[in-house]
């Protein structure tokens, strides 16, 4: 992709990007420069930098667009902000898109660590599908939480100094890491953003590649894989900070501080995303071998205890298991997706995006055990579709329920209206 589409696409305000896309798509298009659209792939969890990625609403859309994605959705941690940039740049693309929200809330069962690799007794919980209408009031609630977070952003900034000011090393939270993300436009500053300003620090104090190197592998005591300490090496490349990143994210515990307050109990967010109108959605970890992202050591997550943490989810409202193909072994997404249906848990399918390496594109959905996602990703359009005209009539409220109780009855429904 040319850097000059990129910068116009990242560009300064929301407008500036959507007139720049127009422009984009036209100049495209009259040249025959459609992308080949493949009908077996989708992704519904696609961040942005109103919570944190290289990518504005804007570009995140055109670069799922290039990748061949007919379908695809935004998913910012505590924030909806970039949600209605994200819809109009889909428009102006034609492709189909849903909009979700993803948080941290309280679920102390005594599961210890459960899909959240920084907290015990917390969980990662989304809403999918929130209808238009309701876009700007679900991102006023999540406001205070949003605040709260920020809260203790500041606090971990400290400690972040503390250990590092013996070599030189400090962060100024206002100018270091405020004014790198969508803070000011209602977006989320997130652990990564900490990282990510670390990162520059690190790169501007040591310089080198192998200086870099020594200090993360010998001075932190952070392992770096071989793959890793190649892209620090490279002298041309233009991911060093995410990689430096990835590697800093691997072991938050040198300057995490456990969420409280900033986050709502699994409870409060269920309650609330469903009278948005919203799915409610539970996305499974697992236990790691190998992080697809690197920022992951191997540990084991939810696996151990998958069948009671599904009925308590189950229990607690949820609608349904997201997953990542690319992130899991077959044995275990089996599994899950075979409890998926014996507790009638909806399943969605979506790559997290936040990095420039990673790709849009997935895939292990051409794999005939993940092709029933697709049908989900309709469905959830349809969905969200639905309940922009009427929130009584989405996917999972009483009255849909009682019309269509067989869930695989309802995905089919929803699929049609989504495709239609």
């Amino acid at each position: 992709m040319q850097q000059n589409i990129i910068e116009k696409l990242n560009s300064e305000t929301p407008q500036m990007r959507l007139n720049a896309l127009k422009n984009i798509i036209v100049s495209e298009r009259a040249n025959g420069k459609m992308p080949e659209f493949n009908a077996q792939d989708a992704n519904n969890h696609i961040h942005t930098v109103y919570s944190f990625s290289p990518y504005s609403p804007t570009l995140a859309a055109y670069k799922a667009y290039k990748a061949g994605l007919m379908t695809m959705g935004i998913m910012d941690h505590d924030t909806l902000s970039g949600a209605n940039e994200f819809i109009s740049a889909c428009n102006i693309i034609g492709t189909a898109s849903t909009v979700g929200i993803e948080t941290r809330a309280h679920f102390k069962k005594g599961y210890g660590k459960i899909n959240n690799p920084d907290q015990n007794e917390y969980i990662y919980i989304a809403a999918h599908g929130i209808p238009h209408q309701n876009i700007a009031a679900f991102n006023a609630y999540m406001a205070s939480f949003r605040h709260k977070r920020n809260i203790r952003n500041v606090k971990m900034t400290e400690k972040i100094n503390k250990k590092f000011s013996r070599w030189g090393i400090t962060l100024n939270f206002e100018n270091d890491i405020y004014n790198i993300s969508k803070a000011a436009e209602g977006g989320t500053i997130t652990e990564r953003h900490l990282l990510f300003a670390l990162a520059k620090k690190i790169i501007e104090e040591f310089k080198s590649g192998e200086k870099i190197i020594d200090f993360i592998s010998n001075t932190l005591n952070i392992e770096i894989s071989q793959k890793v300490k190649d892209y620090i090496t490279d002298g041309k490349n233009p991911n060093l900070t995410y990689d430096i990143l990835g590697v800093l994210k691997s072991d938050t515990s040198f300057f995490y501080i456990d969420a409280d307050e900033e986050s709502p109990s699994i409870q409060q967010f269920v309650g609330f995303a469903k009278s948005m109108g919203a799915v409610t959605a539970y996305p499974y970890l697992g236990d790691i071998a190998q992080s697809v992202t690197g920022d992951k050591k191997a540990q084991k997550f939810e696996d151990g205890f998958l069948e009671p943490l599904l009925k308590d989810l189950k229990e607690a409202g949820i609608d349904a298991i997201a997953f990542m193909p690319t992130r899991n072994t077959e044995k275990q997404l089996i599994r899950l997706m075979d409890k998926c249906k014996e507790y009638q848990f909806f399943q969605i399918s979506g790559e997290d995006i936040n990095s420039p390496r990673q790709k849009f594109e997935c895939p292990m959905l051409q794999n005939p055990l993940y092709s029933h996602l697709i049908q989900s990703t309709w469905a959830l359009i349809g969905h969200e579709k639905a309940a922009t005209k009427d929130v009584s009539s989405g996917m999972f409220t009483q009255k849909t329920i009682r019309n269509y109780p067989d869930l695989k009855e309802r995905i089919e429904v929803f699929a049609a209206i989504g495709k239609g």
